[in-house]
């Protein structure tokens, strides 16, 4: 099974690799890529350029086997809609693969604002990532019809099914990463030590 988990990583930290490597885990993904967004279809702008992002993300997963980072969105350019990444995967992929989408759940909440949201279980099986003790809202038809408790089937199947998962989510936030950089504070501890060396070398962040 391959794994997709997207997001601007702005920057890169704990709370994403976590989650990252806890999903590997759980499903026994063969791997699983993080594909850092160009231009969100559904949030501002990235603080610092495409190709800091990505460096910031190859040095967070540096010997992390089986975790990688995939630049398609950014290699296509314009708005990142993830029906399109996914159509792109699945292009290169055995037809009856299963492929993952992981999302989090504040992202669900507003998943039938997406982009042809439909389309994506045609390509993925949606997975969302959910704290211990959360639930979820209530579902729509389409969302009820997707939805299985069943990992099993998700091994069994390419694509097309909604399944939650509970997830160790630590409340970390890229925003208040940005704002304490900014602020001239220590950002030590929330994100790899590679990474934290590189906005500082390259004075990003800054006010």
């Amino acid at each position: 099974m391959l794994g997709v988990y997207g997001g601007t990583f702005d920057p890169v930290h704990f709370g994403h690799l976590r989650t990252a490597l806890e999903v590997k885990e759980l499903f026994k993904l063969d791997e699983i890529r993080l594909i850092p967004c160009f231009i969100p279809a559904h949030r501002d702008e990235p603080s610092v350029a495409a190709d800091m992002r990505v460096r910031m993300l190859e040095l967070a997963l540096a010997g992390q086997s089986g975790m990688t980072v995939d630049t398609r969105e950014i290699d296509r350019g314009g708005p990142s809609y993830m029906v399109d990444t996914l159509a792109s995967l699945r292009e290169t992929l055995a037809a009856d693969r299963p492929l993952l989408l992981f999302i989090g759940s504040d992202a669900f909440e507003h998943l039938c604002q997406w982009y042809r949201w439909q389309a994506l279980f045609d390509y993925a099986h949606v997975v969302v990532m959910t704290r211990p003790g959360s639930g979820y809202a209530e579902l729509n038809e389409v969302l009820k019809q997707r939805y299985t408790d069943s990992i099993q089937k998700l091994k069994d199947t390419a694509c097309g099914s909604l399944f939650f998962q509970r997830v160790t989510l630590l409340d970390i936030s890229a925003t208040a990463i940005r704002q304490m950089v900014a602020e001239g504070r220590n950002p030590g501890f929330l994100l790899p030590d590679a990474v934290i060396n590189y906005i500082d070398q390259n004075q990003l962040y800054r006010r």
